[in-house]
């Protein structure tokens, strides 16, 4: 194995963990600004506010993705392994 293969696995392995992380993160970025919004509106300045909707989303989101966060990060497994096999 050499760099270019170090990097190559180091890439994959970065992007995976972006886009399974992708759905979650963007749904409790969109649970954010609307809370916020909300809250800038309204004069409401509860800091907990944010948290209970944010949790609810984001295992909402997880649940509803599992399948495509499951086949992104076997897809990648498998691509680590045809690596392993075949000496890099």
């Amino acid at each position: 194995m050499n760099e270019a293969d170090a990097l190559g696995i180091v890439q994959s392995a970065i992007w995976t963990a972006l886009i399974a992380a992708g759905p979650a993160v963007g749904a409790a970025m969109v649970v954010g600004v609307t809370i916020a919004l909300f809250q800038a509106l309204t004069q409401i300045q509860e800091m907990t506010l944010t948290f209970i909707p944010k949790i609810v989303v984001i295992l909402t989101v997880t649940a509803l993705t599992s399948s495509f966060i499951g086949q992104q990060i076997v897809a990648f497994t498998e691509e680590i392994y045809g690596h392993i096999a075949t000496g890099f």
